[in-house]
């Protein structure tokens, strides 16, 4: 009845993609290419779940 006011699982983890990957580029242009090569692993994690949900 209320399936309107569940929030979408689809749009949380879009944004937590968009996140790591701005996080990413903060760090590779702050010359940390570690952190970038982590930070977009994750991402791409996210983005399999996201796949995962269509």
């Amino acid at each position: 009845m209320f399936g309107f006011l569940k929030g979408d699982p689809k749009k949380k983890l879009q944004k937590a993609y968009e996140e790591k990957l701005s996080a990413a580029m903060k760090a590779q242009r702050s010359g940390d290419i570690k952190t970038y090569s982590l930070l977009t692993e994750e991402a791409e994690a996210i983005r399999a779940q996201i796949n995962a949900l269509s």
